[in-house]
C-alpha cells in the first residue's frame, strides 16, 4: 500500500466516522476522533453485516484494499449512540 492509498482510506473512514457521529448526534471529538471512528465503526459494522448474513452494499476499492462505506457507517452510528449512552452525564 502506498502513502496516497493509505491517506485517501484515511479521508474515506474520517468521512464515515463524521456522518456515523452526525447520525448519532455526538459532537466531541475532532478529525483524528472520526477518521478512529470511521475504522472501528467499519470493524464493528462488517462484522454485524456477516452475523446477520447481509451483503456488502457499497465498498470502496482503494489499492486493493477493500473499504465497506455503508457498514462503516452504521457501525460508527452504533458505536457513538452506545458510546454517549455510556458516558452521558447524570443530572
Amino acid at each position: 500500500m502506498t502513502v496516497g492509498s493509505f491517506l485517501v482510506l484515511l479521508v474515506i473512514a474520517g468521512v464515515c466516522g463524521a456522518i456515523g457521529r452526525g447520525l448519532a448526534g455526538y459532537s466531541h471529538g475532532g478529525c483524528l476522533g472520526s477518521i478512529a471512528l470511521g475504522f472501528i465503526g467499519a470493524l464493528l459494522g462488517v462484522w454485524i453485516a456477516h452475523a446477520l448474513h447481509l451483503p456488502e452494499v457499497f465498498v470502496v476499492v482503494v489499492d486493493r484494499e477493500r473499504f465497506p462505506v455503508l457498514w462503516s457507517i452504521v457501525g460508527s452510528a452504533l458505536f457513538v449512540a452506545v458510546l454517549s449512552f455510556i458516558t452521558r452525564r447524570r443530572d
